[in-house]
Order: structure tokens, then sequence, then C-alpha cells
């Protein structure tokens, strides 16, 4: 027995296994695409499902070797499934599609196509940095599942049991195109609010400063990240927060959100009543429970930065030699989350002209199963190597470096400053 779990844990640790093999071995039909749609590998079981060779499809581009039934004016096959695998590319999600008819010449017989009925799953493969390398397309056949089910009440129920799965699926992929288009319309709309609620900063007496929101890619999680800048002569108070939620609703109580801490950072004496100010002014807005934030007052004079922050990532400050310090140390839960009668916490540092200052919400560092440490190092390294760029180049680099191009959830806000 211990010899056998000793042998397990060297199979679970990934030495000396042959994923080639196992891919073969896999008792579903499985395939792999370039995001180009071309064959890059497929199983044994997807070659005995289609009755071809490996050579007649490794190599060519999907639907040239599996192309709609000529004879068949109605067939949607290649275009719901080109539709879902482009979708896994966008989104970077998988996507489990309706059951499909989707007819396949007989390799035997030239000319000749088999009525074939398919469940199919678009899984994507990502890349180290997050973007889609590759589809993994998973099929099912469950022609001769319908066709048994079906023979068990005679022929002709037989044939109008086919069409009824096959009707009700495509009843059901409709159903699902409207309902993405529908979220598409929302998106958009949301998105053009978002635009409206957040310009372009006023320009900084003294000093250079970049803004950037970035919208996730193709997801509904987006609108409810914002920034502000307030410049007063002799102090600037930046923030950017962050509205658990997404959509129209996310945008409407954003736009409250940053109308209000953008008035309280006016007249507060620091960050941390600006955000206590902001707090109480949270409670009347439904939907601004959890809200994060984080503000910064920048006092030119004095060479120093207040900060304080409810719940939120720590801004991070790059010296010009590359040193980056991640401000940290007066932070509280967000919004509608900590004690009534607490005092919110602020803390003070110096800094030197030259510097850069950097204010985020977390879809710059975040990702799914990874430690957040992972993402706050891999943007210290970014802002480090970028540090001598100007604001609005070092934004752009920061976006580029840190948000993958496809499989971001969440939207981000991003706040640069050169001091």
């Amino acid at each position: 027995m211990a010899e056998r779990t000793r042998t397990d844990r060297w199979s679970v640790n990934g030495s000396g296994i042959d994923y080639q093999a196992v891919f073969h071995a896999l008792p579903g039909a499985v395939a792999l695409l370039s995001p180009g749609l071309v064959f890059l590998q497929v199983n044994e079981a997807y070659l005995s499902a289609s009755g071809r060779t490996r050579e007649q499809i490794v190599g060519r581009y999907l639907f040239d070797a599996f192309p709609d039934n000529p004879n068949d004016p109605a067939a949607t096959g290649t275009h719901n499934l080109r539709a879902s695998l482009e979708r896994v590319l966008v989104t970077g999600e998988r996507d489990t599609m309706a059951l499909q008819r989707y007819d396949v010449e007989d390799p035997d017989r030239p000319g000749v196509w088999q009525e074939r009925y398919w469940s199919p799953v678009n899984v994507p493969v990502r890349a180290p940095d997050g973007s889609v390398a590759l589809l993994l397309h998973r099929v099912e056949e469950v022609t001769e599942l319908i066709r048994a089910r079906g023979a068990r009440t005679g022929e002709g129920q037989s044939l109008a049991l086919e069409s009824e799965f096959y009707t009700r699926a495509r009843e059901l992929q409709e159903v699902n195109e409207r309902l993405r288009q529908a979220h598409a319309h929302e998106r958009e709309v949301a998105l053009h609010l978002q635009e409206a609620m957040l310009p372009a900063p006023i320009p900084l007496v003294h000093h250079q400063a970049a803004v950037r929101y970035r919208p996730a890619a193709a997801a509904l999680n987006v609108c409810g990240d914002w920034y502000d800048l307030v410049d007063l002569p002799d102090r600037t108070a930046v923030a950017v927060g962050d509205v658990v939620g997404h959509g129209l609703r996310a945008a409407g109580v954003m736009g409250q959100l940053r109308s209000a801490l953008s008035a309280a950072s006016h007249v507060a004496e620091g960050p941390a009543q600006a955000l206590e100010v902001l707090g109480l002014y949270a409670r009347s807005v439904t939907g601004a429970e959890s809200t994060t934030a984080v503000s910064v007052f920048i006092d030119w004079n004095g060479r120093t930065l207040t900060y304080s922050s409810a719940g939120h990532p720590p801004p991070a400050l790059c010296d010009r030699d590359g040193t980056v310090v991640f401000l940290d140390q007066a932070t509280d839960p967000p919004l509608g989350a900590r004690p009534e009668h607490a005092a919110r916490p602020q803390a003070r540092t110096a800094f030197t002209d030259g510097s850069v200052l950097v204010l985020y919400t977390d879809g710059l560092i975040e990702r799914r199963r990874e430690d957040i440490d992972t993402g706050l190092q891999r943007l210290a390294d970014a802002l480090a190597r970028h540090r001598a760029a100007a604001p609005e180049a070092l934004a752009d680099a920061l976006l580029a470096d840190l948000i993958p191009p496809v499989g971001v959830t969440d939207d981000t806000a991003l706040v640069v400053l050169r001091l």
C-alpha cells in the first residue's frame, strides 16, 4: 500500500507521464485546433467517430475537412460551430453547444452524406500569458441514441422523435443567441454611460498624469471601476474605486460614488476623512455595498503622500532607481463593511521628484486561481521596467504587459502620475 501511494504521488506530480498517450487514449472524441481553426491533433476516438484517417484531418482547416452537406440548403452545422469556436477565442471561456445536426460525407462513397447528430463542447487552452493558444474541441455523437430511443416506438415515431430533438435543440440555440445579443446591447449601453461619466481629467498644473479605463473583453463584468483626480492649489487628490456588480446598474452606482468622493476630496482634511464621507453616503445608495476605493492626497510642497484604503489593492510608488513600494499601511474593509465608530486609518510616506505613483483596480493584477501577491509582483516588475517612460506611454505599457488579450473577466481603471 505504501509503495503504491508513492507511485501515485510521483504520477500526480507529473514526472514521466506521456500526455500524448493519454490524449490518444481518451474515450471521448477530442481534437486540438489552432486559433485559425486548423487541426493540430486528433485522438483515436475522433478518428473513429469521423471515419477519417489522421492524414485526412491533421493540418487541414476544420471546415474544409468537414463542410456542410451541400444537398441540405438548411444546414447550419458549420455556422454554429464556427460561432462557438470564435466565441471561445474572444472570451476565453468554454462553450457548450446545443445538440447539432452535422452531416458527414461517407469516406467510402464520395457525394453520399450521412445524417449525424452531435453534442459538442469547445474549451480554451491557455498560454502562460493567459491568451488562448489552442482550442480543444470535444464531440459526442448521439445519432444512435436518438434513433434507438425512437425505434422503440416504431419507425414513423423514430423520425418524429429525431425531428423533435433537433427542433428543441435549435430553439434552445436561438434563445441563447437572443440572450447573447441582449447582453451585448446592455454592455454597449453601459460602456457608453461609463465613458460619459469618466471624462479625461483636467491636466494637472505642474505634473503629468495619464488615466485609462479598459473594459473586460466581451464580458458583462464591466462598468464598476472609476478614477478621479482633484487638483487643488496646494495638493492633488487622486482616487480609484471598484463597485461590486456589472452593467448599467454598476455604471450608475459608480457615477454617484465617484461624484461624492470627488466632492469630499475638495473639502476633506485628508483621504481618510474623504473615504469616511463616501462611506456614509454609500449607505443611501443601493448597490454600493462592498465597494472598494483608495484615495491618495499629494502634498507637493512637503513631498509626501497621505493615503487611505477601503479594501482596495494598494497603490504602487516607484522611485527613480526602480524600487517599488506598495502603500499598504492604511487598509480598512470596503464601504459598508467596517465598524461604524472605528476611525478609518491613514498613513503617510515621502516621495522624491521623478517618482511614479500608480493607482489601479483589481482587473490589472488579479487572475483566477492565482495568488494576489503574484499579480502585485508582476505589476512591480513592469513598473520598474518602464519607469522612465512618460505617463501616457507608461500607462499603455502597463496595460500591454499585465492584461492578457482574452480571458480577463473584470474591467480595469488605471492612473499614472509622475511626481
